[in-house]
């Protein structure tokens, strides 16, 4: 009976709180209303951010690149329900938001089918692809689980690499654009190619809110703190699990659509595990179990990504000498440098830091 009782506490107390380490209330309902009301006026704005975007937010390259960022933030989010709420480190993926491209290209290309078409069968093509993988790999858990996601994506990146009659192989695989509404083809159209994108964001961030606050995200993270006591209630962690699992892999695929819109194509590496440990890292910036800093984490990281190839090639930094223009020239050190000073230094990334710091403030005005 004390057994059944405590057991019965613990999940109690598991629905009732929020998240270990996630803000006790999502950002307010007008805060992200202005956010994406501003997102969504900005193609229409004259501003100019020197050093953070090439152009006005008006042109194409500036969209394009925001674009790009809100794709990877979609991502971001999509792999924080795996770590943040469930527990779950895979680093396999990328292979559901490549698998969301690779299905689209193909849907366009090879079956000649209209663009809703193709993205339902993107949609559920990722969906089979999560089924299949994560029922296997959840079988097991902690640094198991890791390598079998990883197995996962190697047969996914090998599969991709040797079908070129299909994906392309190492060249990639191009958008059929003759399938695709003229509305979102060509750099006149990035403009609408923004707004699409940011739906996707929305949409993403909508559905990881819901799960957080649904009684199966109560139980993914009673799953993650003791599994053992959510079995003596006679639930399942492997049901709560494989189901967070899914709807992450499908929202990935979506993020992988937009990706593909994008780009106007698709390449190998985004099956590739190095892609999911990129992912990995945006989420850890940003701060692991935070929607709202995945998002950060996947902005900041894109940004910095795409911009310091610029600044490699500056005449400032090739002018300085070997020893500090070796390093200075790879957007990838500098990246590595930024992640070990945010893992030294802000243990809970930027939303976990902020978070402290206001709960610090606030304990302090109340006594």
């Amino acid at each position: 009976m004390s057994t059944n009782t405590s057991a019965t506490d613990f999940a109690a107390a598991v629905a009732s709180e929020p998240a270990h380490r996630a803000p006790r209330r999502a950002i307010p309902i007008a805060l992200g209303t202005a956010l994406v009301a501003f997102a969504a006026v900005l193609p229409l704005l004259n501003l100019s951010i020197p050093g953070v975007l090439p152009t006005p937010t008006y042109m194409p390259g500036s969209l394009a690149l925001l674009s790009l960022c809100m794709v990877f933030a979609a991502l971001a989010l999509s792999y924080n329900m795996l770590l943040g709420t469930a527990g779950m480190l895979s680093f396999g993926h990328a292979l559901s938001f490549g698998g969301g491209a690779y299905l689209l290209g193909i849907g366009l290309a090879q079956l000649q089918l209209p663009l809703v078409t193709a993205t339902l069968l993107a949609l559920v093509g990722g969906l089979a692809i999560a089924l299949i993988t994560g029922s296997v790999a959840n079988r097991v858990a902690g640094i198991p689980f890791a390598m079998v996601t990883l197995a996962f994506a190697q047969a996914g990146s090998v599969l991709v690499r040797r079908n070129a009659q299909v994906t392309g192989g190492e060249e990639g695989l191009s958008l059929n654009t003759a399938r695709v509404p003229d509305w979102l083809v060509g750099v006149v159209n990035t403009r609408n190619l923004y707004w699409v994108i940011l739906a996707i964001l929305v949409v993403v961030y909508l559905v990881a809110l819901w799960v957080d606050r649904s009684r199966l995200g109560h139980l993914a993270r009673a799953s993650r703190e003791n599994p053992e006591r959510v079995r003596v209630l006679g639930l399942s962690p492997y049901t709560a699990k494989l189901t967070i699992f899914v709807i992450a892999a499908v929202l990935a695929s979506l993020a992988g659509i937009g990706y593909m819109l994008l780009q106007s194509g698709t390449v190998p590496r985004a099956v590739s595990a190095d892609l999911t440990i990129t992912v990995l890292v945006m989420v850890v910036l940003g701060g692991v179990g935070y929607r709202w800093g995945a998002i950060v984490g996947g902005f900041l990281y894109t940004l910095l990504d795409q911009r310091l190839t610029v600044l490699a090639k500056a005449d400032a930094i090739q002018g300085l000498p070997d020893v500090l223009r070796i390093p200075l020239s790879e957007p990838l050190f500098l990246l590595g440098t930024l992640f070990i000073l945010v893992v030294m230094f802000l243990p809970g990334g930027i939303a976990g830091t902020l978070d402290s710091a206001w709960k610090k403030r606030t304990r302090k005005s109340r006594a």
